[in-house]
């Protein structure tokens, strides 16, 4: 099974940026969740990053918002996410899982990463742990050889970013922007100097997020960063009707691939 950093690695020593992309679990359904994400994968995105519905939200923008409650009024569960991974691994894709913490202490942290490992995920973003508080998960990380992906924000001062670089195991995330998750019109203003202090800080792999939308947003970001993460703009791909949607779906994940296939750093 190959590892979310190797994955994104093996695209940089091709000569491009490796590609991320974000989508809730269960939107619309539990079953196009899964087809969308084999959809990236075929499209050639490197890691797919499973978003976990939850009741609270706090780092996601309207549009996963709405998904994630749309998720849940239907039913969604763990044990669901799990199915999905499962589906795209099999499927041949690189999958980790986003979730609040909340959800991972409910089920048993260890139980959790128990069972992700055997449905074939590779690690977990974990937006509002803070690595002060991540003992627990991390011991059951290595314990499941699951990589963690903490995040760092421009507003992080240097003395932390150091020690979220020293806690993470596998690429570190930086948010670009500080706010809430979404398609944004420029996101390299701070996103630069942040991948920038990240590098200095320890990290070996750096993935930029927050509010990339199309192919020459990504094409910039892959200048200076080793990932592009993109979730909210494929997430609006989804709504209406089906075959219309996933025509949009594949255009996106064909420009955004294009975009970080070779890149000038």
């Amino acid at each position: 099974m190959t590892s979310a950093t190797t994955a994104i690695r093996q695209r940089v020593d091709a000569g491009g940026a490796g590609l991320i992309g974000y989508l809730p679990v269960g939107y619309p359904t539990l079953d196009r969740s899964i087809e969308a994400a084999c959809r990236l994968v075929d499209a050639g995105f490197d890691v797919i990053e499973f978003g976990q519905p939850y009741s609270d939200p706090s780092m996601d923008g309207p549009a996963i918002q709405k998904a994630s409650v749309r998720a849940l009024e239907q039913g969604l569960r763990t044990d669901d996410v799990f199915t999905a991974v499962e589906a795209v691994s099999r499927h041949g894709g690189t999958v980790m899982t986003m979730t609040y913490y909340n959800l991972m202490f409910t089920r048993g942290v260890d139980t959790y990463a128990r069972d992700l490992a055997a449905a074939g995920g590779v690690g977990v973003v974990t937006p509002d742990l803070p690595p002060e508080e991540g003992g627990e998960w991390e011991a059951a990380a290595d314990a499941h050889n699951l990589e963690r992906t903490y995040l760092v924000a421009p507003s992080s001062s240097d003395q932390r970013i150091a020690m979220i670089c020293e806690h993470t195991r596998g690429w570190v995330y930086a948010a670009s922007t500080m706010g809430v998750t979404g398609a944004r019109s420029d996101v390299d203003v701070a996103a630069r100097g942040l991948v920038e202090r990240t590098r200095r800080g320890g990290a070996d792999t750096v993935c930029v997020g927050f509010g990339v939308s199309r192919g020459e947003q990504a094409a910039s970001i892959a200048t200076y960063a080793d990932g592009v993460i993109v979730g909210s703009a494929l997430l609006q791909c989804l709504d209406g009707d089906w075959n219309e949607a996933t025509a949009r779906l594949d255009a996106l994940a064909r420009d955004l691939r294009e975009a970080t296939l070779k890149v000038e750093r």
